[in-house]
């Protein structure tokens, strides 16, 4: 059988050269941001690096003064790393933050059907009664561990409410892979695509939960199915070259980075033996395709519901993106955390 094999002082350099190039991107208070800021969170909390702590103060302190723009779902991705500055100073005011994020969540977030979130990207009502897996990172996983770290039952619920239904809507029954969107007013998955990156934002989301649920808790057991039928899926779909292919099921459309690393993560959190060698794979793909300077390459850029297969294709992913920034810090970190003792 093969064991996940690397050289962990590798893996740190790397992870290094990714959080600098990082910090050169002028990001604005939106989930780009918050994806590459869970990301050099993570890096800091197996590392230890003040200076990845330090940064993130510097741009959100300045943020504050400034002021901080109004509230949408997708942009509570920011609560992420709120949570982890005030772990790392204790200072209350980024508490504050997330738990207005939190708060926005429970009582101003645009819902439908059983207590579901809708996907916004602004303050617009952008996609009427959709789900999109992007919004199980964003939102259900930050809601989630509010909840956990503040006690709070009624955050927990509501954030696996968000699991629950997400998975209900978006998981596909045929093929165990996740859809990018749910319509409520169609009752269908709009293109029906089974989109990489949202597969890895489920994946992802669902280990980390699964990890932070007690046994006796029904929505273990709920994610614990979901996420091992989705792993088992992918796994057979991974590329020769570790990698995964934006459009799952369709190896004409081009390997994708960042969805790469999030489903890596997820087969490292997940944790069964027989999935190493995936893992090994992957870690090549993706150390391939981050640059001397820390660019993760090969990202697609910002993607809607795509009307088509062929639209998905087209989506570039020429430039350096936060969310493959963050996602590939958060694969590269799980490496380094399945060497510690477990963490949330």
């Amino acid at each position: 059988m093969q064991k996940l094999q690397f050289d962990e002082q590798q893996i740190r350099d790397v992870i290094d050269r990714v959080v600098k190039r990082t910090m050169n991107i002028d990001f604005t208070w939106d989930w780009p941001c918050g994806v590459a800021f869970y990301g050099i969170s993570k890096a800091w909390e197996v590392t230890g690096k003040q200076e990845y702590i330090d940064f993130m103060i510097k741009f959100v302190d300045e943020y504050i003064e400034i002021g901080l723009p109004d509230f949408m779902v997708n942009a509570c991705a920011m609560g992420h790393a709120m949570i982890t500055l005030h772990e790392a100073t204790g200072d209350q005011k980024y508490l504050d933050i997330a738990l207005k994020k939190a708060e926005y969540l429970r009582k101003d977030a645009v819902r439908f059907g059983q207590n579901v979130f809708q996907h916004t990207v602004s303050s617009k009502n952008d996609f009427p009664e959709q789900a999109w897996a992007d919004t199980l990172f964003m939102a259900a996983y930050f809601l989630l561990r509010m909840g956990f770290k503040l006690n709070n039952k009624d955050y927990i619920e509501d954030a696996l409410n968000q699991f629950y239904w997400h998975e209900e809507y978006l998981q596909d029954e045929r093929t165990e892979l996740f859809f990018h969107a749910w319509d409520n007013v169609r009752k269908n998955n709009l293109s029906g695509i089974h989109w990489a990156r949202a597969n890895a934002w489920a994946a992802y989301t669902m280990a980390r939960a699964y990890r932070m649920l007690n046994y006796l808790n029904p929505m273990w057991m709920q994610l614990g199915g979901a996420l091992g039928d989705q792993l088992s899926a992918l796994v057979r779909l991974q590329a020769e070259d570790g990698m995964w292919h934006t459009i799952l099921d369709d190896p004409a459309s081009y390997p994708e980075t960042s969805a790469s690393a999030g489903i890596g993560a997820a087969l490292i959190l997940w944790g069964h033996p027989l999935h190493a060698k995936y893992v090994q794979n992957a870690l090549a793909g993706i150390l391939d395709n981050i640059s001397e300077d820390g660019s993760v390459r090969n990202v697609s850029a910002g993607t809607a519901v795509m009307l088509n297969a062929d639209d998905y294709k087209k989506v570039p992913f020429k430039r350096v993106q936060g969310w493959g920034q963050g996602l590939a810090l958060v694969f590269l970190c799980s490496l380094l955390e399945s060497k510690q003792p477990e963490s949330k």
